[in-house]
């Protein structure tokens, strides 16, 4: 038996307003209008209740903002209101997997289908407070209107405030005292209906239905079932993808870096908050910044383990842009995070204690800043036959099986000297003779070789080497084995290693 049908409607008024000031705490304590247009031709598209106190209307200009005083102006930012709407619509999606975004005016508006959600979130009244809570955790002021008809949810939520709860047969009476404006009808229709006195819906829907069609056609049928709140509705649900991602532009171009990081840690948190709904952490984290010439700053932040803490989070942040400051004043900054599971590992009852992943991060990031991100790191060989060549890449913790004790067969060990020693060397018959390290004097008595390697004859990076391994005395009779290495394009012979 499928459930009756159930909707709560989700209206966030002032939409521009509220994407960025849930991410600008330091303006929320007075009026902000935002200005949509090029100039001169800029007007209010919207403002915050402190600026309404204030008297500003919808479609004021800049001129007209200034001669109040006082009041924040803002320039409308579409990336940022992106971004925000992605975030909403992940709240809503905790509490509904079928839902429809609508059409509101300067708004942002959805209707979630919750039939049959009574037994995880209980009564209707109960909901309604549980999605607003989670509503304002993220930042935005809403109203939310539930009812069993569409319709009646979108409309009732769009002209009211706080939670409103319709009961079953009561739609039409709780839709009397919106204004017909609700309908976003033509406006010779306004006027029509304004020469007849009409201005609500509950005035609309007490018309003869038998009148109204052949005044104004089909049309007035359902105009009629919308004001009645009986107005049929195929359900549309949206197909998002999940993303973790907050953008912001700034009125005013950021040079601080405490500004920067002010700003970046409301954003580290709401990019926690929503991994965690979804039992996730965040396992790197992608820095973007639109800075002035035209220049574009990009970092990656990327933990040992994912990880939700915030404080953390924000400490790698910091330290990465101290080790790489951008270049110039910053435009916008955007953060993409990448979803990650915390993995956790059962230790035995008697070993030894391992730091935790996140001192271990910060103590990274805090040598990297100091002599920089290429000599931090694990070392990894290159596909290539330059003996040396290697490259540092992020340092991470593998764990291997334990391999088997067994007695281990001797073995001659190369320790590598670093930077090899020149030396001064004497060839007969094509073979180093005596070769002289600083003070030291060699005989050799004993040469294998040679071996030749080179490549990258087309690089700066090219090499041409001449490989020997010699066992040499000195005068008082001491033995070394040791590799020669002759440096054709340098001219050069160097003590490369020993043999141990």
């Amino acid at each position: 038996m499928n459930p009756a049908p159930l909707y709560a409607a989700v209206h966030v008024a002032e939409f521009p307003a509220q994407a960025i000031l849930r991410l600008r705490p330091d303006l929320q304590a007075g009026p902000v209008v935002i200005l949509d247009g090029s100039s001169p031709q800029e007007s209010v598209c919207a403002f915050n209740t402190h600026a309404r106190k204030r008297g500003v209307v919808a479609g004021m200009t800049r001129l007209e903002i200034e001669e109040l005083g006082n009041i924040h102006i803002l320039a409308r930012a579409r990336e940022t209101e992106a971004a925000a709407r992605s975030v909403l619509l992940e709240a809503l999606s905790q509490f509904s997997p079928r839902i429809e975004e609508t059409f509101a005016v300067n708004a942002c508006s959805f209707v979630l289908d919750i039939a049959g959600s009574e037994r995880l979130f209980g009564p209707s009244e109960r909901f309604a407070q549980r999605l607003r809570d989670t509503i304002s955790a993220t930042g935005f002021r809403a109203s939310i209107s539930i009812s069993s008809n569409f319709h009646t949810a979108r409309i009732k939520c769009e002209f009211s405030r706080g939670i409103s709860v319709i009961p079953i047969d009561r739609e039409s009476a709780a839709l009397a005292s919106v204004p017909i404006s609700a309908l976003h009808l033509d406006v010779d229709y306004y006027e029509t209906f304004a020469l007849w006195g009409i201005g609500t819906l509950g005035e609309l829907a007490a018309l003869p239905e038998g009148e109204m069609i052949p005044r104004f056609g089909q049309h007035a049928h359902q105009w009629l079932a919308l004001a009645r709140g009986d107005a049929d509705h195929t359900f549309q649900p949206l197909e998002e993808k999940f993303e973790l991602k907050e953008h912001i532009e700034f009125e005013t171009h950021i040079e601080q870096i405490d500004a920067l990081l002010f700003i970046g840690a409301n954003m580290i948190g709401n990019l926690v908050a929503r991994a965690s709904c979804r039992a996730l952490s965040l396992a790197s984290i992608h820095i973007e910044m639109s800075l002035e010439r035209s220049l574009i700053y990009k970092r990656l932040i990327q933990p040992a383990i994912p990880s939700e803490d915030r404080k953390f989070l924000l400490k790698l942040l910091q330290l990465e842009l101290a080790a790489h400051p951008p270049q110039a004043a910053v435009i916008s900054l955007t953060l993409t995070a990448d979803a990650g599971r915390q993995s956790k590992i059962q230790l035995g009852l008697f070993a030894p204690q391992t730091p935790e992943p996140s001192r271990l991060d910060v103590t990274l990031a805090r040598l990297k800043a100091m002599v920089g991100s290429d000599r931090v790191g694990s070392p990894a060989l290159l596909d290539s036959h330059c003996p040396g060549s290697f490259q540092m890449q992020d340092f991470s913790v593998i764990n291997q099986p334990r391999q088997s004790q067994q007695i281990a067969a001797p073995r001659t060990s190369l320790r590598r000297i670093r930077p090899p020693h020149a030396l001064a060397m004497r060839i007969d018959s094509g073979k180093p003779r005596v070769f002289r390290d600083g003070p030291s004097r060699y005989e050799v008595s004993v040469a294998y070789g040679p071996w030749q390697s080179s490549g990258s004859w087309w690089d700066v990076d090219r090499w041409d080497l001449e490989e020997w391994d010699v066992m040499a005395t000195t005068s008082i009779g001491e033995s070394i084995s040791c590799l020669l290495v002759h440096d054709h394009l340098n001219n050069k012979w160097l003590l490369d290693a020993y043999y141990d």
